[in-house]
């Protein structure tokens, strides 16, 4: 049904190119993680325009999810609700026209103080490293958006609701309000780990947030450091897995999940009773595009 799925977050358009190592250097980049820009990353969006092919699409880890969910259900169109902050520029209009376009019900707060937000997705060969200017995506605003009757009722219409953990750096009162509404009604919230500066900077909040969750999603690199600030004092992922299963949790009644990927390597998934694991399908390197979003999308399925 229409708005069965919703999903809030920073909207993004993404500026995607194939770069050189010496251009990862220059900005001293990673091959592949993700972070948030900072003053030394100012020329990096210009020079990448400039020197550099680049393809820009509609992004942010939340509504890339959110579209591919949407696409696998094809009909209804608008069975995925997205929320985010744009600005009122020609980048905004890009991602209203992408939503519309991927039959997404985006209902964005738009302001005029910052420009929308973007997204360098820096490609060498099969890493991408991202660098986000949040920007227009950093002023979402609960009382101004998603505490408006109109934009509330299509919270409470939902039966799934997921989030990105880069949501956190935004608004945690958005998240916990939404998070605590799923609880109550028993409904599924999930929440992804995101990046792993999210689990070291952003601790407090994801662990305000964690009681709620019943479908956690992250990566191998992720998990590793969610581990570590835990405290867990295990690499072994299943482990890792497993404990992180078990954190206090609201709702009795959804035991939580928790799903980690490994690239290529097996996807773990810890529920109450197992560490079960999954192998990946074997896919031709020739027949690999990038891996920008590759988790997004995996969210989304």
């Amino acid at each position: 049904s229409e708005n069965v799925l919703f999903g809030m977050g920073n909207p993004l358009l993404d500026i995607c190119a194939v770069v050189d190592k010496d251009f990862l250097d220059k900005y001293g980049l990673k091959p592949n993680d993700q972070i948030l820009a900072e003053e030394k990353h100012k020329e990096l969006f210009e020079e990448l325009v400039k020197k550099f092919k680049v393809e820009y699409h509609a992004g942010g880890s939340t509504q890339n999810s959110v579209k591919v969910a949407q696409w696998m259900i094809q009909s209804p169109y608008k069975a995925a609700t997205f929320f985010g902050c744009i600005g009122k520029d020609k980048f905004g209009e890009i991602l209203k026209k992408k939503a519309e376009e991927a039959h997404v019900d985006a209902h964005y707060y738009e302001q005029s103080e910052e420009p929308t937000g973007t997204c360098a997705a820096c490609i060498t060969s099969d890493n991408r490293s991202l660098v986000a200017n949040l920007a227009a995506a950093n002023c979402y605003k609960k009382e101004k958006h998603l505490d408006l009757e109109k934009n509330w009722k299509l919270v409470e219409k939902a039966k799934v609701y997921y989030i990105a953990g880069f949501f956190l750096t935004v608004s945690p009162e958005a998240i916990l309000k939404v998070a605590a509404q799923a609880s109550a009604n028993n409904k599924i919230f999930s929440l992804n780990l995101s990046a792993p500066f999210i689990s070291q900077f952003y601790k407090e909040p994801m662990m305000k947030v964690m009681p709620y969750v019943d479908v956690l999603f992250g990566n191998e690199t992720e998990a590793a450091t969610f581990a570590r600030e835990q405290g867990f004092e295990t690499d072994d992922i299943k482990e890792i897995a497993r404990k992180t299963q078990a954190l206090p949790k609201v709702n009795p009644k959804r035991q939580r999940i928790v799903v980690f990927t490994q690239g290529k390597d097996d996807t773990i998934m810890a529920t109450e009773n197992e560490v079960a694991t999954f192998p990946v399908l074997v896919s031709d390197q020739s027949e690999i595009v990038d891996t920008n979003g590759a988790g997004d999308a995996f969210v989304g399925g």
